[in-house]
């Protein structure tokens, strides 16, 4: 293993979207198993130092993986179309239409049952959007516009999560 390896060489997977993720959680407790700090006690602090580096990347790597938008915004910048979702924020009107009926629906829901349709709608919504990105990265190779896709992905992600605070206030 070389630290300078990017994640999927690490997990020795291939640089695609589509994962599988049981795989990945596999090679995470291989890769953790054998840079465990325990195992380098004899060797020093400064090898028991170096597996807790190890450890920390393979955790990060790991973390990456496993989440598709943030597994589908490292591929569109190890492929030079990196996301600068923090500088570009611009979206097709579409889409903020959508978000806005979105919003104003879950400011209107007031009952469980308005609610939960709505997070049923949003998650519809993201599961077409991983499709067309892996689409976009697997297939086309596309990264460009599959960046955009991360950007709306991640507003999507926002505020389903905003969505689910809501529900959880309705439960209690």
């Amino acid at each position: 293993m070389k630290l300078d390896s990017d994640d999927f060489e690490l997990f020795g997977v291939p640089r695609q979207f589509d994962q599988d993720a049981a795989a990945l959680d596999a090679r995470w407790r291989t890769l953790l198993t054998e840079v465990h700090p325990d195992r380098f006690v004899s060797e020093g602090a400064s090898a028991q130092r170096l597996a807790m580096q190890w450890s920390v990347r393979i955790n990060e790597a790991h973390r990456r993986l496993k989440d598709p938008v943030r597994r589908a915004a490292y591929l569109c910048e190890l492929q030079g179309a990196p996301i600068n979702a923090e500088d570009n924020t611009a979206m097709p009107a579409g889409f903020l239409m959508q978000q806005m009926e979105w919003r104003e629906s879950l400011d209107e829901a007031f009952g469980l049952a308005e609610v939960k349709a709505l997070a049923s709608a949003v998650a519809v919504h993201r599961d077409s959007a991983l499709a067309e990105l892996r689409v976009l990265i697997d297939d086309r190779k596309d990264h460009a516009v599959a960046a955009q896709q991360v950007r709306a992905l991640m507003f999507v992600e926002r505020f389903a999560r905003d969505v689910d605070a809501r529900l959880e206030a309705l439960e209690q």
